[in-house]
């Protein structure tokens, strides 16, 4: 039993530092300036100068590929504008239609209740692929192709959070809801009063695997923004040279800050989200 436990536990071991080794090789090399780099890159910048070595701590530590990154990059600045404006814009729009449309999935009865479910769970499955060009031919239409709102619109009507709030929707107990209908309270109230605060933990999730989804977008601005300038800022990868390698190293490492703030922040709430979408009593 100690020998598999101890197998066990070297393989996760293992399997980490197989994680994590990538990552602190690019946290450690935004640290180096560019001669370095290209030293220890080798054959990676430069052709046919040799294999790589490993970097385990900077010879010269320096900052001046992050000042090259948020002070004499302009274009950096504006991507990640355009990344804020997505993502809040998408947020938003789940806040705002996603969730009552999974209290009704999860509260109400009405005809054609499990189609719709099924419908959504569906439309959730379906890869970008799929419905690129229906959409594309939809905002080509309404003349939206090559707006921000190409790339917003079809997440703020996305049916991944309404899946994820309608299994906490439908954990809140019915006698609750029946007491609050007693006492005279309609039903929009109820829904703002008892089933926001309480399926807040769902609410939540949605919201954190949302902002990790169209943080990182790439295949939807590729297809509906024609004009680089409205591009996210997972689109920005200049070409990797010995002049310029420091830049990439940094510019990473600065667009996953957010991404590792938002998931320390709702670390809790998407394990609530796993846990939910995985009981047996659904």
């Amino acid at each position: 039993m100690k020998a598999r436990a101890f197998v066990l536990s070297l393989a996760l071991a293992l399997v980490g530092f197989a994680v994590c080794f990538p990552v602190a090789v690019l946290v450690l090399g935004s640290f180096m300036d560019n001669a370095e780099l290209a030293s220890v890159l080798k054959g990676v910048v430069v052709p046919g100068t040799g294999l790589a070595d490993v970097p385990l701590l900077p010879r010269y530590p320096t900052l001046s590929s992050y000042v090259a990154v948020l002070v004499d990059t302009p274009v950096y600045h504006v991507l990640t504008q355009n990344s804020a404006i997505i993502v809040a814009g998408v947020l938003a729009g789940q806040l705002v239609f996603a969730t009552p449309a999974a209290w009704a999935l999860a509260r109400y009865d009405f005809r054609g209740k499990r189609a719709l479910f099924f419908l959504y769970v569906l439309l959730m499955m379906l890869p970008f692929q799929v419905v690129m060009l229906p959409n594309y031919l939809a905002f080509n239409a309404m003349n939206l192709n090559n707006t921000l709102l190409a790339v917003v619109v079809p997440g703020a009507f996305s049916a991944f959070p309404v899946f994820i709030m309608q299994h906490f929707f439908a954990g809140i107990p019915a006698s609750l809801i029946d007491s609050a209908r007693l006492d005279g309270a309609g039903e929009g109230r109820i829904f703002l009063e008892i089933g926001v605060p309480l399926g807040a933990p769902g609410i939540f999730a949605a919201l954190v695997l949302g902002f990790f989804e169209y943080w990182n977008l790439v295949e939807q601005p590729l297809a509906f923004l024609k004009d680089q300038a409205l591009w996210p800022l997972s689109l920005f990868q200049p070409s990797v040279s010995a002049e310029n390698v420091g830049v990439v190293f940094a510019a990473a490492v600065v667009a996953a800050v957010p991404a590792v703030i938002v998931f320390l922040l709702g670390k809790d709430y998407l394990e609530q989200g796993i846990a939910s979408t995985t009981r047996k009593d659904r």
